[in-house]
């Protein structure tokens, strides 16, 4: 038998295991039921059988368990098995719990639930919803055999049947857990299309007079050079005027691009994690300025949350997502603005090394002396990434004021945060999780 994995489990439901822990999980899910066997292999122990019959039984035994321990795990790990052998190694286990329960004894009757239950994980519901009955009245006609325990043979027939079904809806909640992240997975591409979308509809806007008008002119003044001179190098002034006037508004844009904002960035998170179904836990210094950051620091911030959401949506899992903003001192008394990012999904891949992802953020950070530390979440489960980038060293100490408080003027300070917008939490933190900040602290 099998148990079902659970979504928020080492073991994530209806995924192939990422790590050794996980495989290991998914195979005690198959080892944990075999105790269930204790029957047939009490049987044997106790002797009283031929030579033949206890070759038999340990043999039969002995394959029934191998096969059935590699076609479940096979199937729980997504390792691809031609459908063919599938069907001939379920058709082999109900022959040889057939075999075995004629020959042996009516304790061997059990390995029928075993063959009902791969039935149900290996095949379409169009197949268990018949084979598992078929199963069922097979035990029952051989149960028959032995008039001794014909009042007890329900202990046998009914977890065949019922384990069966059970697990038939277990299948279901996976093929559910399959979609699931499938349209997470196109939530994140299809953000990444309208963003392109967006900055072709930016681009057209932006060029498509400039290039109309320089298309224009070019053809006037080609008209007017032979007998025009003048009037025609006015047009290509016009031109080179126009020309450097786009290629100006282009460089605008595309620094504009470039350098993400740590709010807009916030606000994109929120919609896109919420149409994920993952709740979000954001600190309110997140929505507005922070004085000390120059614009280089806060775009390499920025590019930073923007990544660390963007793996949270395609590979972690995760429930949950939490965002911290903090303000830190080093041993050289240098402050640093840090991002943290905490999941509660998968935790760290297999491979030591970083993704091209991470790598494209290590590049962005270290031209502005910042960094990146990736690793597990400091609850034992999900994935952490924090990023660090220096503060101007002139701005005042205070910057980290608490909203509404007086400015170094003496003019007080606009609200920011939940003061103005209204509460930020989208959801209960993570178990064990500091609270959000609601401004940077400094710690030695």
């Amino acid at each position: 038998m099998t148990g079902p994995d659970i979504d928020d489990h080492p073991v994530m439901i209806g995924s192939a295991p990422r790590t050794r822990r996980q495989a290991l999980v998914k195979s005690a899910w198959i080892v944990i039921w075999f105790p269930y066997l204790s029957g047939p292999v009490g049987n044997l122990a106790e002797g009283g059988m031929s030579p033949a019959h206890e070759a038999l039984g340990w043999s039969g035994l002995l394959t029934f368990v191998g096969v059935y321990f590699v076609l479940v795990f096979r199937h729980m790990a997504h390792r691809p098995v031609p459908a063919g052998v599938i069907r001939v190694a379920v058709v082999f286990l109900a022959a040889l719990a057939a075999r075995l329960a004629w020959t042996l004894g009516p304790n061997w009757l059990v390995l029928f639930t075993f063959v009902s239950v791969a039935v149900a994980v290996t095949q379409p519901f169009r197949t268990s919803r018949w084979a598992v009955p078929a199963l069922t009245v097979t035990l029952l006609l051989i149960g028959l055999r032995y008039p001794d325990v014909r009042v007890s043979l329900f202990a046998y027939a009914l977890p065949c049947l019922l384990s069966g079904f059970a697990m038939v809806g277990v299948q279901h909640l996976i093929r559910t857990a399959k979609e699931l992240r499938a349209a997470r997975e196109e939530v994140a591409r299809l953000a990444a299309n309208d963003e392109r979308l967006r900055l072709a509809r930016d681009l057209h806007d932006l060029l498509g007079h400039s290039l109309s008008l320089i298309t224009l002119k070019s053809e006037l003044a080609g008209r007017m050079l032979p007998d025009r001179p003048e009037d025609a190098a006015r047009q290509v002034a016009d031109i080179e005027q126009v020309s450097r006037q786009a290629l100006v508004d282009v460089r605008e844009a595309v620094t504009g691009y470039r350098r993400p904002r740590l709010a807009v960035e916030l606000a994109g998170a929120r919609a896109a994690l919420r149409t994920a179904g993952i709740t979000l836990t954001a600190d309110p210094a997140l929505e507005g300025e922070y004085r000390g950051l120059a614009a280089e620091e806060e775009s390499a911030l920025a590019w930073a949350l923007r990544e660390a959401v963007t793996n949270v949506l395609r590979h972690s899992g995760a429930h949950r997502c939490e965002l911290l903003l903090s303000e830190e001192w080093e041993a050289d008394e240098r402050r640093l603005l840090c991002l943290t990012v905490l999941d509660d999904g998968a935790g760290p891949p297999r491979a030591q090394h970083d993704g091209n992802g991470l790598s494209g953020l290590r590049e962005r950070l270290g031209p502005v002396g910042g960094r990146l530390e990736t690793g597990p979440a400091p609850r034992g489960r999900g994935f952490a990434l924090r990023a660090a980038v220096p503060l101007d060293a002139a701005a005042p100490l205070d910057a980290a004021a608490p909203p509404g408080a007086p400015a170094p003027d003496g003019s007080p300070e606009p609200a920011t945060g939940p003061d103005r917008d209204g509460p930020v939490e989208q959801g209960p933190p993570f178990p064990g999780a500091h609270p959000a900040p609601q401004h940077p602290t400094r710690t030695a």
